[in-house]
């Protein structure tokens, strides 16, 4: 089990935004939660990055591989984020933005091999050199996700990374994004208010859960998801 999110409590001093919520999820699985703008979907990915807003106090337990980073500072986390907007530096090269995901123990001669590497795994060697406001948004996309990647996350947090791309474009990013990770076999959390941004046979959640639709439990882990809730 890579990301345990255990009896999460997020609260402001007006309200409670989430109250004692349980999930679970797999290396190489995407939890899919949909929901409408403004419910609170990205204040939870705030939350397991480690970014939540000193306004709001947040109890119960983050868990990557067995062990809490609730009490660690976000960079210490190994979360990755992917967000709509792209967020390449404007100043530095295709492979320059690549090479800014890598370690710090890497030589600049090795960040530069390896970016240049991952370009020619994902048949985009040909931009290696160019800036960011001289490819398509297709591959300025392509390219945030492996920047993220490159950081080596455990978990990572997918914020509605489709919303901003036409149709044509969101589809085979869409495609390009879950192989990745899957192959990666690492664990993600998504949040969308798009049912078809949720891949097949991904677990969903319908977000806010609906106090009548939960089932009659004790344990808030069911009562918010059970793993039989399949997207098919």
């Amino acid at each position: 089990m890579s990301l345990s999110v255990q009896n999460l409590t997020i609260k402001s001093k007006q309200s409670t935004l989430l109250q004692a919520m349980s999930f679970d999820v797999e290396n190489g699985d995407i939890l899919s939660i949909m929901g409408p703008s403004g419910c609170g979907k990205s204040t939870l990915l705030s939350a397991v990055a480690g970014h939540l807003s000193p306004e709001f106090s947040c109890q119960g337990d983050i868990r990557v591989n067995d062990k809490s980073i609730l009490a660690l500072p976000a960079e210490k986390r190994a979360v990755g984020i992917l967000f709509q907007d792209d967020l390449l530096f404007p100043h530095l090269s295709v492979w320059q933005n690549l090479a800014f995901g890598l370690p710090d123990t890497m030589s600049a001669t090795e960040k530069k091999e390896r970016a240049l590497a991952t370009l020619e795994e994902i048949e985009l060697g040909d931009i290696a050199y160019k800036a960011p406001d001289q490819i398509s948004g297709g591959q300025r996309a392509r390219i945030s996700l492996m920047r993220t990647l490159l950081s080596h996350p455990k978990v990572i947090l997918l914020d509605e990374p489709f919303s901003k791309l036409d149709k044509p474009l969101r589809k085979s990013f869409r495609a390009f994004v879950f192989k990745q990770i899957k192959n990666r076999n690492i664990a993600a959390v998504m949040v969308t208010h798009d049912e078809d941004d949720v891949p097949v046979e991904s677990t969903l959640l319908n977000w806010p859960v609906a106090p009548e639709n939960a089932p009659s439990t004790s344990s808030p882990r069911v009562g918010f998801l059970r793993p039989e809730q399949k997207h098919a």
